[in-house]
């Protein structure tokens, strides 16, 4: 069997995604599957009303010879190849991890209800409304809609995906010894208490929250430093929020950095938080886990299906600075506390392998 995969992001490229969709491309022959990646970076350099087209015609061409389409997103890749499929008479998958709709009018039309208000809201502007019809009767062209949470796969019901259409598989981790913290902290002259965050720079993330959230845990930890790791469309927002509350030397913007990066940052620091709002279900809080970084992070979304509160991790409410600020504080001042939740959170992180994920993905696909 042969399997085409379609994804938006690939190594060297960052986060969950291209991360998956490499354990897929080295991993799945192992189970009697050839795959072979086409990458949306392939077609970046064209203008940008060109891009589908183009990655339509790439996705025309590599899949003549293959058994299955495999999206990796309702939209960039998703939408141009489910019309190569049918165009090719070949089966079609997609993965969908979060809402492209709701996350762009979010991003780019000021939307401000949740993702559980999009999905029946009758008054979307045009644009939101389109993508929304777009993504759905994507998901319905599939064969399969495979959702990495239970919470996930909740939402994409309400697209009108049949329970049997649907296949919830957990992503998998699998991180390389990244070495001990201290020589770590030592190579990269990080001093003083370090609370880290990774993430795209989007308004659902919370990083304002999180800045000023650090700016009056200055006052009581003068040699506090807040590293937030990523880029995206409200950077320089963020940068200018920093300025103003006066700690514009203690937050650093790293902007992206590549993954071997990212979790060197990650080890050498000493809390991870993830002040997100909405979460289909984050890959950053099994690499934290897995390399032994205490996390404080929302009970929305995914969230709660990976982290237990007070267990593993620490859940909280989204934007709840007093709370946040307190979860942080304890584990900062307390070497026992980041033991046991990180302890904890290594045991837990166990269960989420590479080859489980893969083992799953290769029935799922051989099934159809």
């Amino acid at each position: 069997m042969r399997v085409l995969i379609a994804t938006g992001v690939f190594p060297p490229e960052g986060g969950g995604p291209a991360t998956y969709s490499k354990r897929l491309l080295e991993g799945l022959p192992e189970h009697g599957i050839e795959p072979s990646v086409l990458p949306y970076r392939e077609v970046r350099k064209y203008p940008k009303f060109l891009r589908h087209a183009i990655y339509f015609f790439l996705v025309l061409i590599r899949g003549r010879n293959v058994d299955i389409i495999f999206a990796q997103d309702p939209i960039s890749v998703g939408l141009p190849s489910a019309l190569a499929a049918i165009l090719l008479r070949k089966k079609f998958v997609v993965k969908i991890v979060g809402d492209y709709a709701w996350e762009q009018s979010v991003q780019r039309f000021e939307y401000t209800g949740t993702i559980e208000d999009f999905q029946k809201d009758e008054d979307l502007l045009l644009i939101p409304l389109i993508m929304r019809i777009l993504e759905r009767w994507v998901a319905r062209r599939a064969k399969k809609v495979i959702v990495p949470s239970k919470y996930l796969g909740k939402i994409i019901k309400e697209w009108g995906i049949e329970k049997k259409r649907l296949e919830i598989i957990y992503n998998g981790v699998e991180v390389e010894r990244v070495g001990l913290k201290q020589v770590i902290r030592g190579l990269l002259k990080f001093k003083g208490k370090l609370v880290i965050s990774i993430s795209r720079l989007v308004p659902w993330k919370g990083f304002d929250t999180l800045i000023r959230v650090h700016s009056e845990m200055k006052k009581n930890h003068p040699d506090l430093t807040l590293l937030i790791v990523g880029t995206g469309p409200d950077a320089e927002r963020l940068e200018t929020l920093a300025k103003t509350l006066g700690v514009e030397d203690s937050v650093i913007f790293s902007g992206n950095v590549e993954r071997a990066v990212a979790l060197r940052y990650l080890k050498a620091s000493d809390v991870f938080v993830l002040n997100t709002r909405y979460e289909g279900f984050s890959h950053l809080l099994l690499e934290s886990s897995a390399v032994g970084t205490p996390i404080v992070t929302t009970k929305v979304g995914g969230n709660p299906e990976l982290i237990e509160d007070n267990v593993n991790g620490y859940l909280v409410k989204p934007d709840d600075e007093k709370t946040i600020a307190h979860r942080v504080e304890k584990l900062l001042v307390s070497p026992e506390a980041r033991a046991r939740i990180a302890g904890n959170a290594k045991k837990r992180v166990e269960r989420f392998s590479i080859e489980q994920m893969v083992k799953e993905t290769a029935l799922v696909l051989k099934g159809i």
